[in-house]
């Protein structure tokens, strides 16, 4: 069977901010962008890794730390300050809570940091793409979310955001939740922006040996039992985010899932529901105060 995404093309000349690209994933998208010719803006929470990612690349570190809503402001401010165009912006940052906790925006950490810190960006960013859209090569502009094969055991409440509910189980339940807010967040903006020369996409990069989900009972026991031999490399789960950020088109219409390399990959049935979607939007908008 072969893949939906196409290699990467050359980048010269564009602009990239990635968010999350510190490490992991992220760091690796940006190694690799970087060497296909693209101006990358290294976005991360840690001061030290974000300018050593930077400073190894030759490029720009912007550091935010996305559980509070005025960092992301602030970088917003200064990338758009920075980049007169910003072809593709890559919400790849979030993580897992081994803990319920709360922001000093009054939200659960895991929905601030996975979903509503890069809505926020991308709505103080839309402009620019826009902008850039306007001439640019047809499909060429996007936004990239970083969501997960986890989104299939999601289930959003718009009156329960917050996972208040429920079992907090090491953070699995309000992790999935949100790895599907991401899907029906890059189908909404999809929505959005048709006419406009952006699209949107969301992936599942696969099962990927990082520090992700270090503190979890349920990593560690995967990481055990397989004596560390789980899962695929970075570079194999950055594949998908360098393909769908550089590769010259997608065949794939605006606002598709997909699962590593391949479109219209098994998520949620709430993924399908446009209403949802819309109220979600709404939703979160509220909680940033657009």
């Amino acid at each position: 069977m072969s893949d939906d995404l196409l290699p990467p093309s050359d980048m010269t000349g564009r602009t990239v901010v990635i968010t999350g690209a510190s490490s992991g994933i992220g760091r690796h998208a940006a190694e690799t962008l970087a060497a296909l010719g693209a101006e990358v803006a290294i976005v991360g929470r840690n001061p030290e890794r974000t300018r050593a990612v930077a400073d190894q690349l030759g490029a720009e570190a912007f550091v935010a730390d996305f559980g509070r809503l005025d960092d992301v402001r602030a970088v917003a401010d200064r990338l758009l300050e920075r980049y007169p165009r910003i072809h593709v912006l890559a919400d790849n940052a979030g993580g897992m809570q081994k803990s319920r906790a709360y922001t000093v925006d009054r939200n659960e950490r895991t929905f601030q940091e996975s979903h509503l810190g890069g809505f926020l960006l991308t709505d103080l960013l839309l402009p620019r793409l826009v902008e850039t859209a306007a001439d640019a090569p047809s499909g060429s502009v996007r936004v990239v979310q970083t969501a997960s094969l986890a989104s299939r055991g999601g289930r959003i409440r718009l009156d329960d955001l917050d996972n208040q509910r429920g079992l907090w189980l090491g953070g699995w339940p309000a992790y999935c939740n949100v790895k599907l807010v991401n899907v029906l967040f890059a189908r909404e903006l999809a929505r959005r922006t048709a006419g406009t020369g952006v699209s949107a996409y969301s992936f599942h990069p696969g099962l990927v040996r990082t520090s992700f989900g270090a503190e979890n009972w349920l990593m560690n026991a995967i990481k055990v039992l397989s004596a560390g031999n789980y899962g695929i490399s970075v570079e194999q789960g950055a594949d998908p985010l360098v393909r769908l950020i550089a590769s010259e088109r997608i065949a794939a219409p605006s606002g598709t899932y997909f699962d590593r390399l391949r479109a219209d990959g098994t998520t949620s049935p709430q993924a399908d529901d446009a209403e949802l979607a819309a109220a979600l939007w709404e939703a979160s908008a509220t909680r940033v105060g657009r």
